[in-house]
Protein backbone atom coordinates (compact mmCIF):
# COMPACT_ATOMS: atom_id res chain seq x y z
CA UNK A 1 0.00 0.00 0.00
CA UNK A 2 2.61 2.67 0.91
CA UNK A 3 4.58 2.11 -2.30
CA UNK A 4 1.49 2.13 -4.49
CA UNK A 5 0.16 5.25 -2.77
CA UNK A 6 3.41 7.11 -3.45
CA UNK A 7 3.42 5.90 -7.06
CA UNK A 8 -0.15 7.12 -7.58
CA UNK A 9 0.74 10.53 -6.14
CA UNK A 10 3.81 10.72 -8.37
CA UNK A 11 1.56 10.13 -11.37
CA UNK A 12 -0.85 12.80 -10.10
CA UNK A 13 1.91 15.43 -9.69
CA UNK A 14 5.43 14.35 -10.66
CA UNK A 15 8.01 11.97 -9.14
CA UNK A 16 10.07 14.98 -7.99
CA UNK A 17 7.11 16.17 -5.91
CA UNK A 18 6.63 13.02 -3.83
CA UNK A 19 8.73 11.70 -0.94
CA UNK A 20 8.33 8.30 0.73
CA UNK A 21 10.34 5.72 2.59
CA UNK A 22 12.19 5.70 5.89
CA UNK A 23 13.86 9.10 5.49
CA UNK A 24 10.57 10.84 4.69
CA UNK A 25 8.85 9.09 7.56
CA UNK A 26 11.57 10.20 9.97
CA UNK A 27 11.70 13.78 8.65
CA UNK A 28 7.95 14.40 8.76
CA UNK A 29 6.70 12.39 11.75
CA UNK A 30 6.56 15.37 14.13
CA UNK A 31 7.11 19.10 14.44
CA UNK A 32 9.26 20.80 17.11
CA UNK A 33 7.12 19.07 19.74
CA UNK A 34 9.06 15.81 19.51
CA UNK A 35 7.30 13.97 22.32
CA UNK A 36 4.51 12.80 20.00
CA UNK A 37 5.32 11.17 16.64
CA UNK A 38 3.34 9.51 13.86
CA UNK A 39 4.68 8.48 10.45
CA UNK A 40 3.19 9.67 7.16
CA UNK A 41 2.78 7.28 4.28
CA UNK A 42 3.95 9.88 1.77
CA UNK A 43 4.86 13.55 1.52
CA UNK A 44 3.83 15.71 -1.44
CA UNK A 45 5.38 19.02 -2.48
CA UNK A 46 2.81 20.99 -4.53
CA UNK A 47 3.70 24.36 -6.05
CA UNK A 48 0.25 25.83 -6.73
CA UNK A 49 -3.21 25.99 -5.22
CA UNK A 50 -4.51 23.81 -8.05
CA UNK A 51 -1.99 21.08 -7.25
CA UNK A 52 -3.01 21.15 -3.59
CA UNK A 53 -6.64 20.77 -4.65
CA UNK A 54 -5.76 17.78 -6.84
CA UNK A 55 -4.05 16.06 -3.91
CA UNK A 56 -6.93 16.74 -1.51
CA UNK A 57 -9.50 15.41 -3.99
CA UNK A 58 -7.32 12.34 -4.55
CA UNK A 59 -7.18 11.73 -0.78
CA UNK A 60 -10.96 12.05 -0.51
CA UNK A 61 -11.52 9.54 -3.30
CA UNK A 62 -9.34 6.99 -1.48
CA UNK A 63 -10.28 7.91 2.11
CA UNK A 64 -6.68 8.84 2.91
CA UNK A 65 -5.99 11.33 5.75
CA UNK A 66 -3.97 14.44 4.86
CA UNK A 67 -2.17 17.07 6.92
CA UNK A 68 -0.77 20.41 5.72
CA UNK A 69 2.71 21.33 6.91
CA UNK A 70 4.93 24.40 6.64
CA UNK A 71 8.41 24.46 8.17
CA UNK A 72 7.55 22.17 11.08
CA UNK A 73 8.57 24.72 13.71
CA UNK A 74 5.26 24.36 15.56
CA UNK A 75 5.38 23.42 19.24
CA UNK A 76 2.18 21.48 19.89
CA UNK A 77 2.16 18.66 17.34
CA UNK A 78 -0.12 20.60 15.03
CA UNK A 79 1.34 19.03 11.87
CA UNK A 80 1.70 15.54 13.28
CA UNK A 81 0.15 13.17 10.67
CA UNK A 82 -1.92 11.62 13.43
CA UNK A 83 -3.56 8.92 11.31
CA UNK A 84 -0.70 8.62 8.84
CA UNK A 85 -1.64 9.29 5.24
CA UNK A 86 -0.32 12.21 3.20
CA UNK A 87 1.59 15.25 4.40
CA UNK A 88 1.03 18.23 2.10
CA UNK A 89 4.19 20.29 2.45
CA UNK A 90 4.06 23.93 1.32
CA UNK A 91 7.86 24.31 1.23
CA UNK A 92 7.81 24.98 -2.55
CA UNK A 93 4.97 27.50 -2.34
CA UNK A 94 7.15 30.51 -1.59
CA UNK A 95 6.21 33.16 -4.17
CA UNK A 96 5.17 36.72 -3.44
CA UNK A 97 2.34 37.26 -5.92
CA UNK A 98 1.60 40.99 -5.48
CA UNK A 99 2.85 43.93 -3.45
CA UNK A 100 0.66 47.01 -3.22
CA UNK A 101 2.76 49.58 -1.37
CA UNK A 102 0.22 52.37 -1.73
CA UNK A 103 -2.45 50.34 0.07
CA UNK A 104 0.07 48.57 2.31
CA UNK A 105 -0.95 45.00 1.47
CA UNK A 106 0.76 41.94 0.00
CA UNK A 107 -0.43 38.68 -1.56
CA UNK A 108 1.86 35.69 -0.95
CA UNK A 109 1.87 31.93 -1.06
CA UNK A 110 1.79 30.45 2.41
CA UNK A 111 5.00 28.43 2.27
CA UNK A 112 7.10 31.58 2.38
CA UNK A 113 9.13 32.28 5.52
CA UNK A 114 7.74 35.04 7.73
CA UNK A 115 10.87 37.22 7.61
CA UNK A 116 10.97 37.19 3.81
CA UNK A 117 7.69 39.09 3.78
CA UNK A 118 9.25 41.97 5.69
CA UNK A 119 12.49 41.80 3.73
CA UNK A 120 10.54 42.22 0.48
CA UNK A 121 9.17 45.62 1.55
CA UNK A 122 12.01 46.87 3.74
CA UNK A 123 13.00 49.46 1.14
CA UNK A 124 9.43 50.79 1.26
CA UNK A 125 9.70 51.23 5.05
CA UNK A 126 7.09 48.54 5.70
CA UNK A 127 7.04 45.17 7.45
CA UNK A 128 4.79 42.25 8.40
CA UNK A 129 4.26 42.88 12.11
CA UNK A 130 3.79 39.35 13.53
CA UNK A 131 7.30 38.16 14.38
CA UNK A 132 7.55 34.73 15.99
CA UNK A 133 11.05 34.03 17.25
CA UNK A 134 11.38 31.39 14.52
CA UNK A 135 10.46 33.94 11.84
CA UNK A 136 13.50 33.22 9.66
CA UNK A 137 12.06 29.77 8.94
CA UNK A 138 8.45 29.73 10.20
CA UNK A 139 6.02 30.04 7.30
CA UNK A 140 3.09 32.35 6.71
CA UNK A 141 0.80 29.32 6.57
CA UNK A 142 2.03 28.11 9.93
CA UNK A 143 1.52 31.59 11.38
CA UNK A 144 -2.04 31.53 10.08
CA UNK A 145 -2.76 28.01 11.32
CA UNK A 146 -1.64 28.76 14.88
CA UNK A 147 -2.54 32.47 14.97
CA UNK A 148 1.11 32.99 15.88
CA UNK A 149 2.37 35.81 18.05
CA UNK A 150 5.86 37.03 18.82
CA UNK A 151 7.76 39.63 20.84
CA UNK A 152 6.16 42.64 19.15
CA UNK A 153 2.57 41.45 19.20
CA UNK A 154 2.11 43.09 22.60
CA UNK A 155 1.67 46.35 20.69
CA UNK A 156 0.92 45.24 17.14
CA UNK A 157 -1.36 42.24 17.65
CA UNK A 158 -1.14 38.59 16.63
CA UNK A 159 -1.51 37.14 13.14
CA UNK A 160 -5.29 37.44 12.88
CA UNK A 161 -5.05 41.25 13.07
CA UNK A 162 -2.83 41.24 9.97
CA UNK A 163 -4.65 38.89 7.58
CA UNK A 164 -7.25 40.26 5.19
CA UNK A 165 -8.06 37.38 2.88
CA UNK A 166 -7.28 33.74 2.18
CA UNK A 167 -7.28 31.26 -0.65
CA UNK A 168 -7.99 27.85 0.80
CA UNK A 169 -8.51 24.33 -0.46
CA UNK A 170 -11.35 23.00 1.64
CA UNK A 171 -11.40 19.43 3.00
CA UNK A 172 -13.25 18.20 -0.09
CA UNK A 173 -10.76 19.73 -2.51
CA UNK A 174 -12.72 22.82 -3.57
CA UNK A 175 -10.84 26.13 -3.86
CA UNK A 176 -12.55 28.88 -1.84
CA UNK A 177 -11.82 32.59 -1.39
CA UNK A 178 -12.36 34.12 2.05
CA UNK A 179 -12.10 37.85 2.67
CA UNK A 180 -10.00 39.78 0.18
CA UNK A 181 -7.60 42.60 -0.47
CA UNK A 182 -9.56 45.21 1.43
CA UNK A 183 -10.80 45.02 5.05
CA UNK A 184 -14.42 44.85 6.10
CA UNK A 185 -15.75 42.44 3.49
CA UNK A 186 -19.49 41.78 3.95
CA UNK A 187 -20.83 38.54 5.29
CA UNK A 188 -19.55 36.20 7.96
CA UNK A 189 -15.93 36.60 9.03
CA UNK A 190 -14.66 33.16 8.04
CA UNK A 191 -11.10 34.46 7.81
CA UNK A 192 -10.99 34.85 11.58
CA UNK A 193 -12.36 31.32 11.97
CA UNK A 194 -9.67 29.82 9.75
CA UNK A 195 -6.82 31.80 11.35
CA UNK A 196 -6.01 29.76 14.43
CA UNK A 197 -7.93 26.74 13.12
CA UNK A 198 -4.67 24.76 13.09
CA UNK A 199 -5.20 23.45 9.58
CA UNK A 200 -8.36 21.55 10.49
CA UNK A 201 -10.62 23.61 8.21
CA UNK A 202 -8.60 23.27 5.01
CA UNK A 203 -5.23 23.98 3.43
CA UNK A 204 -4.52 27.72 3.14
CA UNK A 205 -2.39 28.32 0.04
CA UNK A 206 -2.36 32.12 -0.41
CA UNK A 207 -3.04 35.09 1.84
CA UNK A 208 -3.55 38.82 1.60
CA UNK A 209 -1.69 40.37 4.52
CA UNK A 210 -1.43 43.87 5.96
CA UNK A 211 1.88 45.71 5.94
CA UNK A 212 2.79 48.02 8.81
CA UNK A 213 5.00 51.14 8.61
CA UNK A 214 8.43 50.69 10.16
CA UNK A 215 8.96 52.71 13.34
CA UNK A 216 11.15 55.77 12.98
CA UNK A 217 11.93 56.08 16.69
CA UNK A 218 12.99 52.98 18.63
CA UNK A 219 14.45 52.66 22.12
CA UNK A 220 15.63 49.25 23.33
CA UNK A 221 16.76 48.39 26.86
CA UNK A 222 18.18 45.23 28.41
CA UNK A 223 17.59 45.29 32.17
CA UNK A 224 19.21 42.87 34.62
CA UNK A 225 17.61 41.85 37.92
CA UNK A 226 19.02 40.00 40.94
CA UNK A 227 15.69 38.22 41.51
CA UNK A 228 12.94 36.68 39.40
CA UNK A 229 10.38 38.46 41.55
CA UNK A 230 11.87 41.89 40.79
CA UNK A 231 11.63 41.25 37.05
CA UNK A 232 8.09 39.87 37.07
CA UNK A 233 6.85 42.58 39.40
CA UNK A 234 8.28 45.18 37.02
CA UNK A 235 6.32 43.66 34.15
CA UNK A 236 3.05 43.93 36.06
CA UNK A 237 3.74 47.52 37.13
CA UNK A 238 4.81 48.72 33.67
CA UNK A 239 1.56 47.53 32.11
CA UNK A 240 -0.48 48.81 35.07
CA UNK A 241 1.06 52.26 34.50
CA UNK A 242 -0.64 52.45 31.11
CA UNK A 243 2.64 52.15 29.21
CA UNK A 244 2.45 49.54 26.45
CA UNK A 245 5.92 48.82 25.02
CA UNK A 246 6.31 47.36 21.56
CA UNK A 247 7.98 44.36 23.21
CA UNK A 248 8.35 43.23 26.82
CA UNK A 249 10.24 39.95 27.10
CA UNK A 250 11.67 38.05 30.05
CA UNK A 251 14.66 35.67 30.11
CA UNK A 252 15.75 33.72 33.18
CA UNK A 253 19.19 32.58 34.33
CA UNK A 254 18.86 29.12 32.75
CA UNK A 255 18.51 30.63 29.29
CA UNK A 256 21.29 33.12 30.02
CA UNK A 257 23.63 30.27 30.88
CA UNK A 258 22.94 28.66 27.51
CA UNK A 259 23.32 31.81 25.39
CA UNK A 260 26.46 32.82 27.28
CA UNK A 261 28.03 29.48 26.42
CA UNK A 262 26.83 29.62 22.83
CA UNK A 263 27.58 33.24 21.95
CA UNK A 264 30.07 34.44 24.56
CA UNK A 265 27.64 36.97 26.02
CA UNK A 266 28.11 38.27 29.55
CA UNK A 267 25.74 39.83 32.06
CA UNK A 268 26.15 41.53 35.46
CA UNK A 269 27.20 39.19 38.25
CA UNK A 270 24.21 37.97 40.22
CA UNK A 271 21.74 38.32 37.34
CA UNK A 272 18.78 35.98 37.80
CA UNK A 273 16.58 37.45 35.06
CA UNK A 274 16.60 39.93 32.19
CA UNK A 275 13.85 42.07 30.77
CA UNK A 276 14.21 43.09 27.14
CA UNK A 277 11.98 46.12 26.61
CA UNK A 278 11.43 48.06 23.40
CA UNK A 279 9.38 51.22 22.93
CA UNK A 280 8.69 52.70 19.49
CA UNK A 281 6.41 54.98 17.49
CA UNK A 282 5.48 52.32 14.95
CA UNK A 283 2.14 51.79 13.27
CA UNK A 284 1.79 55.29 11.84
CA UNK A 285 2.70 56.22 8.29
CA UNK A 286 3.06 59.89 9.29
CA UNK A 287 5.41 60.24 12.28
CA UNK A 288 5.30 63.55 14.10
CA UNK A 289 7.85 65.70 15.89
CA UNK A 290 6.35 64.60 19.19
CA UNK A 291 7.09 60.92 18.58
CA UNK A 292 10.62 61.01 19.99
CA UNK A 293 9.43 62.72 23.16
CA UNK A 294 6.60 60.21 23.59
CA UNK A 295 8.88 57.20 23.15
CA UNK A 296 11.40 58.70 25.56
CA UNK A 297 8.65 59.28 28.12
CA UNK A 298 7.56 55.64 27.84
CA UNK A 299 11.11 54.42 28.38
CA UNK A 300 11.51 56.71 31.37
CA UNK A 301 8.50 55.04 32.98
CA UNK A 302 10.08 51.66 32.27
CA UNK A 303 13.38 52.72 33.85
CA UNK A 304 11.71 54.15 36.95
CA UNK A 305 9.66 50.99 37.55
CA UNK A 306 12.64 48.69 37.06
CA UNK A 307 14.93 50.69 39.34
CA UNK A 308 12.23 50.67 42.03
CA UNK A 309 12.19 46.87 41.78
CA UNK A 310 15.94 46.52 42.28
CA UNK A 311 17.37 46.41 38.74
CA UNK A 312 21.11 45.70 38.71
CA UNK A 313 21.74 47.49 35.42
CA UNK A 314 19.97 49.10 32.48
CA UNK A 315 21.73 48.87 29.13
CA UNK A 316 20.30 51.12 26.42
CA UNK A 317 21.04 50.55 22.72
CA UNK A 318 22.52 53.57 20.99
CA UNK A 319 22.12 52.37 17.39
CA UNK A 320 20.75 49.51 15.29
CA UNK A 321 23.84 47.35 15.80
CA UNK A 322 23.59 47.60 19.57
CA UNK A 323 19.86 46.98 19.39
CA UNK A 324 20.46 43.74 17.45
CA UNK A 325 23.02 42.66 20.04
CA UNK A 326 20.56 43.20 22.88
CA UNK A 327 18.04 40.97 21.07
CA UNK A 328 20.44 38.01 20.70
CA UNK A 329 19.55 36.38 24.02
CA UNK A 330 15.83 36.51 23.20
CA UNK A 331 16.05 35.41 19.58
CA UNK A 332 18.60 32.64 20.14
CA UNK A 333 17.65 31.53 23.65
CA UNK A 334 15.58 28.43 22.90
CA UNK A 335 18.01 27.16 20.26
CA UNK A 336 20.94 27.62 22.62
CA UNK A 337 19.27 25.21 25.06
CA UNK A 338 20.54 22.41 22.83
CA UNK A 339 23.86 22.81 24.63
CA UNK A 340 22.22 21.70 27.87
CA UNK A 341 20.05 18.75 26.78
CA UNK A 342 19.10 16.96 23.54
CA UNK A 343 15.36 17.62 23.85
CA UNK A 344 13.15 20.52 24.84
CA UNK A 345 9.42 21.06 25.25
CA UNK A 346 8.34 24.70 25.25
CA UNK A 347 4.97 25.24 26.88
CA UNK A 348 2.58 28.07 26.18
CA UNK A 349 0.23 28.84 29.04
CA UNK A 350 -1.26 32.30 29.56
CA UNK A 351 -2.00 34.05 32.85
CA UNK A 352 -2.98 37.56 33.99
CA UNK A 353 0.21 39.64 34.15
CA UNK A 354 -0.37 40.44 37.82
CA UNK A 355 0.04 36.73 38.58
CA UNK A 356 3.50 36.42 37.01
CA UNK A 357 5.50 36.53 40.28
CA UNK A 358 3.58 33.68 41.93
CA UNK A 359 3.33 31.71 38.67
CA UNK A 360 7.10 31.68 38.12
CA UNK A 361 7.59 30.41 41.68
CA UNK A 362 5.08 27.67 40.88
CA UNK A 363 6.89 26.72 37.65
CA UNK A 364 10.22 26.26 39.40
CA UNK A 365 8.53 24.30 42.19
CA UNK A 366 6.82 21.93 39.73
CA UNK A 367 10.11 21.30 37.90
CA UNK A 368 11.81 20.44 41.19
CA UNK A 369 8.92 18.18 42.21
CA UNK A 370 9.08 16.20 38.95
CA UNK A 371 12.89 16.34 38.77
CA UNK A 372 13.05 17.93 35.34
CA UNK A 373 15.09 20.91 34.19
CA UNK A 374 13.27 24.13 33.34
CA UNK A 375 14.20 27.57 32.04
CA UNK A 376 11.90 30.44 31.11
CA UNK A 377 11.88 32.80 28.14
CA UNK A 378 8.58 34.40 27.31
CA UNK A 379 6.36 37.29 26.21
CA UNK A 380 5.95 38.66 29.71
CA UNK A 381 4.04 41.74 28.56
CA UNK A 382 0.99 39.75 27.53
CA UNK A 383 1.29 37.06 30.21
CA UNK A 384 2.29 34.40 27.67
CA UNK A 385 4.49 31.90 29.57
CA UNK A 386 7.05 29.67 27.87
CA UNK A 387 8.50 27.26 30.44
CA UNK A 388 11.17 25.30 28.55
CA UNK A 389 11.64 21.78 29.92
CA UNK A 390 14.94 20.26 28.86
CA UNK A 391 15.46 16.50 28.95
CA UNK A 392 16.35 13.42 26.89
CA UNK A 393 13.35 12.13 24.99
CA UNK A 394 15.04 8.75 24.46
CA UNK A 395 14.20 8.02 28.10
CA UNK A 396 10.48 7.17 28.56
CA UNK A 397 10.57 8.08 32.25
CA UNK A 398 11.90 11.57 31.49
CA UNK A 399 9.20 12.00 28.85
CA UNK A 400 6.54 11.00 31.36
CA UNK A 401 7.81 13.45 33.97
CA UNK A 402 8.03 16.32 31.47
CA UNK A 403 4.46 15.71 30.28
CA UNK A 404 3.14 15.53 33.85
CA UNK A 405 4.99 18.69 34.88
CA UNK A 406 3.70 20.57 31.85
CA UNK A 407 0.11 19.57 32.46
CA UNK A 408 0.36 20.62 36.10
CA UNK A 409 1.56 24.05 35.02
CA UNK A 410 -1.22 24.43 32.46
CA UNK A 411 -3.80 23.48 35.08
CA UNK A 412 -2.43 26.21 37.31
CA UNK A 413 -2.76 28.71 34.45
CA UNK A 414 -6.45 27.87 34.24
CA UNK A 415 -6.84 28.20 38.01
CA UNK A 416 -5.36 31.72 37.79
CA UNK A 417 -7.84 32.77 35.12
CA UNK A 418 -5.62 32.09 32.11
CA UNK A 419 -5.54 29.86 29.05
CA UNK A 420 -3.97 26.57 27.99
CA UNK A 421 -2.32 28.26 25.01
CA UNK A 422 -1.56 31.73 23.71
CA UNK A 423 0.21 31.17 20.40
CA UNK A 424 1.47 27.60 20.03
CA UNK A 425 -1.95 26.07 19.55
CA UNK A 426 -3.64 22.98 20.95
CA UNK A 427 -2.45 20.41 18.43
CA UNK A 428 -2.19 16.98 20.04
CA UNK A 429 -0.17 18.22 23.00
CA UNK A 430 -3.07 19.94 24.79
CA UNK A 431 -6.10 18.33 23.22
CA UNK A 432 -7.03 16.57 26.45
CA UNK A 433 -6.76 19.85 28.36
CA UNK A 434 -9.44 21.63 26.33
CA UNK A 435 -12.07 20.39 28.79
CA UNK A 436 -10.37 22.47 31.49
CA UNK A 437 -11.42 25.65 29.69
CA UNK A 438 -14.65 24.63 28.00
CA UNK A 439 -17.83 22.89 29.08
CA UNK A 440 -19.13 20.04 26.88
CA UNK A 441 -21.66 22.45 25.34
CA UNK A 442 -18.87 24.88 24.47
CA UNK A 443 -16.81 22.15 22.79
CA UNK A 444 -19.85 21.01 20.82
CA UNK A 445 -20.36 24.58 19.59
CA UNK A 446 -16.76 24.59 18.36
CA UNK A 447 -17.33 21.24 16.70
CA UNK A 448 -20.36 22.73 14.95
CA UNK A 449 -18.22 25.60 13.66
CA UNK A 450 -15.64 23.11 12.41
CA UNK A 451 -18.32 21.21 10.49
CA UNK A 452 -19.00 24.31 8.39
CA UNK A 453 -15.86 23.41 6.48
CA UNK A 454 -14.90 19.95 7.69
CA UNK A 455 -17.56 17.31 8.28
CA UNK A 456 -15.18 14.36 8.03
CA UNK A 457 -12.01 13.12 9.69
CA UNK A 458 -9.47 13.27 6.86
CA UNK A 459 -8.25 16.88 7.10
CA UNK A 460 -5.60 17.15 9.85
CA UNK A 461 -7.45 14.72 12.11
CA UNK A 462 -7.14 14.44 15.90
CA UNK A 463 -6.34 18.11 16.54
CA UNK A 464 -7.86 20.74 18.86
CA UNK A 465 -11.14 19.03 19.78
CA UNK A 466 -11.00 16.06 22.20
CA UNK A 467 -12.93 12.79 21.96
CA UNK A 468 -12.76 12.40 18.20
CA UNK A 469 -13.75 8.76 17.81
CA UNK A 470 -11.36 7.99 14.97
CA UNK A 471 -8.40 9.20 17.06
CA UNK A 472 -8.86 7.57 20.45
CA UNK A 473 -7.25 4.25 19.53
CA UNK A 474 -4.21 6.00 18.04
CA UNK A 475 -3.31 8.26 20.98
CA UNK A 476 -1.34 5.61 22.81
CA UNK A 477 0.87 5.17 19.74
CA UNK A 478 1.92 8.82 19.50
CA UNK A 479 3.56 9.43 22.83
CA UNK A 480 6.86 7.69 23.31
CA UNK A 481 10.58 7.97 22.83
CA UNK A 482 12.04 9.54 19.75
CA UNK A 483 14.61 6.96 18.79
Amino acid sequence: MPDSLACDLAALLSPAQVLSGAAAERGYDCDAYTVDRSKPTAVVLPETTEEVAKVVRWCNERNVPFTARGAGTGLSGGVLPALGGVVISTKRMTRILEIDVENRVMLAQTGIANKRLSDAVKADNLHFAPDPSSQTVATLGGNIAENAGGPHTLKYGVTTQHVLGLTMVDPKGEIVQLGGKVPGAPGFDFVSLVVGGEGTLGVVTEAWIKLTPNPTVVMTALIAFPTIHGATQSVAEIIASGTIPAALEMIDKGILKAVSAAFGLSYPEGTQALLLIECDNGGSATPTDDDAARVLAEMQVVEAVCRANGALSIEMAQDDAERAKLWVARKKGVGAMGRIAPSIVTHDGVIPRSKLPEMLDFVYGVAEKHQVGVSNIFHAGDGNLHPCFYFDDRDPDQVRRVVEAGEEIIRRCIDLGGSITGEHGVGVEKIDLMALMFAPEDLELQATAKRIFNEGDLCNPCKILPNQKSCVEHKKRWRGTAW
